[in-house]
């Protein structure tokens, strides 16, 4: 095999690769922005308030018969302007005078008999192809169209000369209409074509092919013809009119579209071509009539590299399938495409075939096909697309006999696999597989080549990688999009991996570790996912800022959060949470941190104020006065019955029985002490509350022993709060020994103020002072409350 042939299949092998990486690449145009449709919408005339700015315009396919000056003069950014299948008649080009960048104009199918000429000089594309012009529309300012590129014309007559004013011209495409042509019988025309890369000549659909014009061809790469049809009679005629172009060195191309003719035809016509330069064959729209039977062919050397048929439709049902696709099957050439055909199956060649590249997307083949052929030794790239495949183990199997296989397309079939780990019998020599588009799950991953470096399984039904993988050492691009995946895979069996896709899945809480474990990552495409906006998503998001803008592609439009509802719609890059909310331990150290000092201060004012014992005074008043509540309006009216309660330590009592007492109640004072007066069955709480509100004064007898009892502190609490309750002064304080500060506890902190703020009665030692004291303490009585406590006892 020459230099030349193992360059161009590797020119093939490289822009599939690339295809099957980027996928499809969508060109944006600046002018986009600019661009007015108006096709199709039944206009007459064109629309007066197009948008000044506009650049490029399509009003094909509409009813404009004119066009004048004053439509496009205000256009001055005019690029693109398509007016094909309409009505137009005449064309006057000076009508573009005021649009000095335009360079394409498409005037094809309309009714255009007679143009004036005026160059535009900007004109890249001009196509006045399928009018009723009856000579060809050439005019010498055509010759002054120095960047034209593409010209389409038709005419129904030809002189040798016609395209003599462009002939300097380096075109890069020539159209020739030659549908309406037609010349009396045994009559011929010539034409001189100039140099051009590329002619394309369309014939008349339904008539069979005939050419009645002699073409001088001067310098040729492609040859186009469209609408072939041929029978066994004619075909001859095709091969004639080849004979001359096919003579020139440059002519390495040939395509055929719509073409119909019978499958003997269409083997002389290979078999013609076969010694020829021509290096590529495509045959587009191919129909075959009348019968299929076995045709000699002889496969002699041939400069032919590329067969490449596209769309066949076969009118002949009974025939024998071995005759067709053995003709294939034999071709010494390197690289043949068969697409969108009826055919059920191909044979394997019978000898080591030539073949590097073999396509046959849109057939019917079954897990039959290549199945033990061992001829197709030197196959580099085989594409099965959208046929009917079934079994992944079969099709490792098909590989095993092609030693040179790298590349193999099985998409859009109905594969799937379930057969045991690590069987899978594939060639060694594969990096780049295509599985996509087919049912294949979770299991797929057990049957993969080992050196695989590409692999596409976009749009499957997997739901998991398995991390216990340890075949795919080689891999680099790895394309899991439109399935299920629930998080990013790691990298620990794929150490070279360096392109992941992997957007439309499931993966609502990626792991952040990802690109900690996959260093060698230059792209990851994991937009369009359902990503759940949490405090765990925080990390990824952080790790994405850490690489290189180049590497998350679609970052930050494709990323968004899904959930919670509350932020669906926001890109990750605005999310945000704080780090109290996300950390659980700072968020307990923040929550338990004030609660144990907390705890810490009460217990100290509980330590040195006793908190608790106050506690349980108020807890015991409340529950006295919530008690009274439920007593009778009447019974609660207050009475005063005691001049004065005596509160005292039971260490105390001989000297509260044996002075106080008989002193006071020789003044007739009544006296209301707790051995004598408290009600049995009621609590002494409730007890001591009913005494001193039914006393007018509240005594006090103040000492040592005073301080160490509790019950005279509730005595001394309560009687207190009636002083502030009622607003009178019914407390004396009656000091019978000496009680020093330091011995008061600090709990008792009422004690210690009452006898600071408050005047207190000294018992004397001596006898001589005493008279004095009981003075004090008569005085400190109002006769009229005793009065009164009279009364209330005669109602009673």
């Amino acid at each position: 095999m020459t230099k030349d042939n193992k360059c161009v299949v590797r020119i093939f092998n490289f822009v599939y690769i690339v295809t099957l990486i980027v996928g499809t690449i969508i060109q944006f145009s600046d002018e986009s922005k600019f661009a007015v449709d108006m096709s199709k919408i039944g206009l007459t005339h064109v629309l007066k308030d197009l948008p000044p700015e506009t650049k490029v315009l399509d009003m094909s396919q509409n009813c404009i018969s004119e066009l004048h000056l004053s439509d496009v003069s205000f256009l001055s950014g005019l690029k693109v302007l398509r007016l094909s299948r309409n009505s137009i008649r005449y064309l006057d080009f000076s009508i573009f005078k005021f649009n000095p960048d335009l360079e394409y104009l498409d005037l094809s199918h309309n009714q255009l008999q007679k143009i004036s000429c005026h160059p535009i000089m900007s004109l890249k594309h001009l196509d006045l192809s399928f009018n009723d012009f009856e000579v060809l529309p050439i005019c010498k300012e055509f010759g002054n169209l120095t960047q034209l590129d593409f010209l389409g014309l038709s005419a129904t007559r030809f002189q040798q000369l016609d395209l003599l004013p462009i002939a300097h011209l380096h075109l890069s495409c020539i159209l020739l209409d030659l549908e309406g042509y037609y010349v009396k019988e045994n009559q011929t025309e010539s034409l001189q074509i100039p140099n051009t890369k590329t002619l394309q000549l369309v014939f008349h659909p339904y008539n069979l092919f005939s050419v009645q014009v002699n073409i001088s061809l001067n310098s040729l790469g492609c040859l186009q013809l469209t609408n072939i049809k041929l029978n066994d009679d004619n075909c001859q005629v095709l091969i004639k009119f080849l004979s001359d172009p096919i003579r020139q060195p440059t002519l390495l191309n040939i395509t055929l579209n719509h073409v119909e003719t019978t499958w003997k035809c269409l083997v002389r016509v290979f078999q013609f071509l076969w010694p020829k330069p021509v290096e590529s064959l495509h045959i587009c729209n191919l129909t075959i009539v009348k019968s299929i039977g076995k045709e000699d062919f002889t496969y002699s050397k041939t400069a032919l590299k590329a067969l490449k048929i596209e769309h066949i439709t076969n009118r002949v049902y009974i025939f024998s399938q071995q005759v067709l696709y053995t003709v294939f099957s034999e071709m010494n050439i390197m690289m043949l495409t068969i697409s969108d055909t009826p055919f059920i199956h191909m044979v394997c060649p019978q000898a080591p075939s030539t073949f590097k590249f073999l396509n046959f997307t849109q057939n019917v083949f079954t897990d039959s096909i290549f199945q033990n052929c061992s001829t197709l030794v030197r196959l580099e790239t085989l594409i099965l697309q959208k046929n009917e495949l079934k079994d992944l183990f079969k099709v490792g199997l098909m590989t095993k006999n092609m030693p040179s296989l790298e590349i193999l397309d099985v998409s859009w079939n109905s594969l799937e696999y379930h057969g045991p780990d690590g069987n899978c019998p594939w060639v060694e020599s594969l990096v780049v597989l295509n599985l996509s588009s087919n049912i294949l799950t979770d299991s797929v991953f057990r049957c993969l080549p080992p050196r695989v470096k590409v692999l596409d399984l976009h749009n499957n039904r997997i739901r998991s990688i398995p991390k216990d993988i340890t075949s795919l050492e080689a891999l680099q691009v790895l394309n899991v999009a439109f399935n299920s995946l629930a998080d990013l895979p790691g990298c620990g069996a794929f150490n070279g991996l360096s392109i992941l896709i992997i957007d439309y899945n499931l993966i609502s809480d990626p792991s952040a570790d990802f690109f900690q474990s996959c260093q060698k990552i230059r792209s990851i495409k994991a937009g369009n996912n359902p990503f759940q906006c949490t405090c765990e998503l925080r990390e990824f998001i952080q790790s994405i800022g850490q690489v290189s803008g180049d590497v998350v592609e679609g970052w930050p439009d494709s990323y968004k959060c899904e959930y919670p509802e509350s932020y669906k719609g926001t890109p990750l890059k605005d999310f945000h949470l704080s780090q109290l909310s996300c950390n659980t331990a700072l968020l307990v150290v923040t929550i338990v941190v004030p609660v144990l000092v907390l705890a810490v201060t009460v217990s100290i004012l509980c330590i040195y104020l006793d908190l608790p014992w106050y506690l349980r005074m108020v807890c015991q008043w409340t529950q006295t006065r919530r008690r009274a509540r439920h007593i009778p309006l009447e019974e609660l009216q207050r009475t005063l019955q005691f001049h004065a309660f005596i509160s005292y330590s039971e260490r105390d009592s001989a000297w509260v029985k044996n002075e106080l007492v008989p002193c006071l109640e020789k003044e007739d004072i009544r006296i209301c002490l707790h051995e004598r007066n408290f009600v049995p069955g009621k609590s002494i709480v409730e007890n001591i509350i009913n005494c001193i509100e039914k006393s007018y004064k509240s005594i006090f007898v103040l000492s040592p022993n005073f301080v160490q009892s509790e019950w005279c502190h509730y005595e001394l609490y309560f009687a207190h709060h009636n002083l502030f309750h009622e607003g009178s002064d019914n407390l004396i304080l009656i000091l019978l020994e000496p009680i020093p500060q330091n011995n008061i506890p600090s709990k008792y902190h009422k004690l210690r103020a009452l006898m600071t703020q408050r005047t207190y009665l000294e018992w004397p030692k001596e006898k001589s002072k005493r008279g004095l004291f009981w003075a004090n303490i008569r005085a400190a009585f109002n006769m009229k409350v005793a009065l009164v406590i009279e009364n209330n006892d005669v109602k009673t």
